[in-house]
């Protein structure tokens, strides 16, 4: 017996991605950037609002 595993592609068809209408503008005024069919988000990269990480541990103060 060998030791080495040999792998293989599951049967069946791929998911296709996922897309969304065409020609879609960033929501924010006067910013005609036209979105991707494949970006779900309503806003462009630029205006899109930040999100904070979520931080664990413990904070210490020196």
């Amino acid at each position: 017996m060998s030791d080495i595993m040999k792998a293989s592609r599951p049967q069946g068809r791929s998911r296709r991605p996922k897309t969304y209408d065409e020609g879609r503008v960033c929501g924010t005024d006067g910013c005609k950037t036209v979105l991707s069919r494949y970006n779900r988000a309503e806003f462009c990269h630029t205006h899109k609002p930040v999100k904070y990480p979520r931080l664990r541990g413990v904070l210490t103060q020196n």
